[in-house]
């Protein structure tokens, strides 16, 4: 990995190096994805069917598009015990930590017969979409079903691409199962996005869609906003490891590939104050890489995204870490939990050598649903929150409302809208 020295310069290049990355750049893509959304808005499920023939190679109907119980039985058989086992375990792990995310309903009221409050209900459905693809995503799939089951969300929906013969992924099903989800359907890409966002026949409407995707996917969530609910435009994963001559280069180094495996836009980013460490983790890295299966991959990442900066002190490092605000920060430092103060920006926070990245990816509970690109200055992990609404409750009496009626009068006049200080003056013209 190169080893930088951090100085404003190279700070500056890194984040414009990073924004690269970044899913806004929809570029040739956004004319066919939104092509295939009018398709699907238009033609509902005689859409979706061709477009599963084009790109899964699947020929499915209405009576075939929705799992059945029986093939999720099957997928149980298909599975090993012992990941159904963990599956179940890690299921347990993120709702006990969700749980504590819940809100309730609250009123106060005062002395003078007002009455405040806020109302808080689960949304009536949710959308998930789980990768098909390469690879199957259970960990995906409770993540970001959990937070809605907690939520009380009653209706949830998951689209996940099937192969050929029409097939879904049995750990996604297991995953599904045992998340709670209501309906799963066979539907992958731009098309499953556009379905569960103005339905058709077969697949229902929803009122939020969640969940990761390629670039045809994130660019279908952002043409359907506004007729749905998304939670986010996902860029490339991301892992800044901060880091003093305390920690292990052998851990660091495994930290930093854990995250490059995942795509060849990843960026797996070193912050040090140790000119020593980061030349051991550098050697560990390239020792590493040769021994990973997925090496091609991870090199490109490096090769591209993987960068190493010495910084002077730690004030400098804080601050490096604060202007990427990074998907993933671990601190191994002497004392993690004073460093953790320091830092304003992050998705989700690692604390500490036996705190490793995939910790939090697969099993300690916290969602691993996070902003990227930078997103974490003002965007916030998955969580129960975003499944529910909120209403604010408002109920004065006639002796509260006169206490401020004059007030509203004076603010309504000085904008200019005499129809609203004549809802509030009636009411009191008996008076005058």
């Amino acid at each position: 990995m190169r080893i930088i020295p951090l100085t404003e310069e190279s700070k500056k290049n890194l984040l414009t190096e990073l924004v690269k990355r970044s899913p806004d750049d929809y570029g040739e893509y956004e004319s066919v994805v939104k092509e295939i959304v009018n398709d699907v808005h238009k033609n509902q499920d005689k859409a979706v069917f061709a477009y599963t023939a084009k790109f899964d190679g699947a020929e499915l109907n209405a009576e075939t598009i929705r799992v059945t119980e029986a093939e999720i039985e099957a997928a149980y058989s298909d599975v090993d015990p012992a990941l159904v086992e963990t599956i179940r375990k890690a299921k347990e792990n993120i709702r006990d930590f969700h749980e504590k995310q819940k809100r309730n309903t609250w009123i106060t009221t005062k002395e003078n017969g007002s009455i405040l409050g806020q109302r808080i209900l689960p949304m009536a459905s949710a959308g998930v979409y789980v990768p098909g693809g390469k690879a199957a995503y259970p960990s995906t799939v409770l993540m970001n079903v959990i937070p809605a089951k907690v939520a009380g969300v009653e209706k949830i929906v998951m689209c996940t691409p099937c192969n050929k013969d029409g097939k879904v992924y049995p750990t996604t099903l297991v995953a599904a199962h045992e998340a709670g989800v209501t309906e799963i359907y066979k539907c992958g890409g731009a098309q499953a996005i556009a379905a569960m966002a103005y339905g058709t026949e077969s697949i229902p409407k929803v009122d939020k869609i969640v969940g990761p995707g390629n670039i045809f996917v994130a660019i279908a969530k952002r043409l359907c906003y506004g007729h749905v609910s998304i939670d986010s435009i996902a860029g490339p994963s991301e892992i800044l490891v901060l880091a003093d001559e305390t920690a292990n280069p052998e851990y660091v180094a495994a930290d930093l590939l854990s995250q490059a495996e995942h795509d060849e836009l990843a960026a797996a980013t070193l912050v040090t104050t140790s000119q020593k460490l980061a030349e051991e983790v550098s050697v560990w890295v390239d020792k590493f890489t040769e021994q990973l299966s997925r090496k091609e991959i991870i090199q490109k990442s490096i090769d591209r995204f993987g960068n190493i900066f010495v910084a002077e002190n730690m004030e400098d490092a804080y601050d490096c870490v604060n202007e990427i605000a990074p998907e993933h920060l671990e601190i191994v430092t002497k004392d993690p939990w004073a460093d953790m103060t320091r830092i304003k920006n992050a998705g989700a926070i690692f604390l500490g050598e036996y705190s490793s990245e995939p910790l939090g990816d697969y099993f300690a509970g916290p969602n691993h649903v996070l902003p990227t690109n930078g997103t974490a200055r003002f965007f916030s992990p998955l969580g129960v929150d975003d499944f529910v609404k909120k209403s604010s409750i408002i109920c004065y009496s006639e002796a509260a409302l006169r206490e401020v009626k004059d007030d509203i009068i004076t603010f309504a006049t000085a904008e200019y809208l005499t129809a609203h200080a004549n809802s509030i003056a009636v009411r009191f013209k008996e008076e005058e």
